[in-house]
């Protein structure tokens, strides 16, 4: 399916796709396409669907501070590997 963007700039779907996939996306932009990513009316509800019940009895403070701690460990981890690549390593080591 082919579709253009009008003088200003937006794009039309068919009414097909919109009651499929809904009204709302992402955009996300690669080095040579673009693509539009559904966003649910629900998003939480979505997210547990497809999980299932994998964070059953953790907080929101719980699953934070997880999230927090990962994000910081893998910052942490990034900074070494741009070290070691700095001080003559031909690749990062992890």
């Amino acid at each position: 399916m082919s579709v253009e963007t009008d003088a200003n700039g937006r794009l039309y779907l068919p009414a097909t796709l919109r009651q499929k996939y809904g009204e709302k996306f992402h955009v996300v932009e690669y080095e040579d396409r673009i693509e539009l990513i559904p966003i649910a009316d629900d998003p939480l509800a979505a997210i547990r669907e497809e999980i299932g019940d994998a964070l059953d009895g953790q907080s929101r403070a719980d699953l934070r501070e997880a999230a927090h701690s990962a994000a910081k460990a893998e910052a942490i981890d990034d900074v070494g590997d741009a070290r070691d690549v700095s001080e003559g390593a031909t690749e990062p080591t992890k």
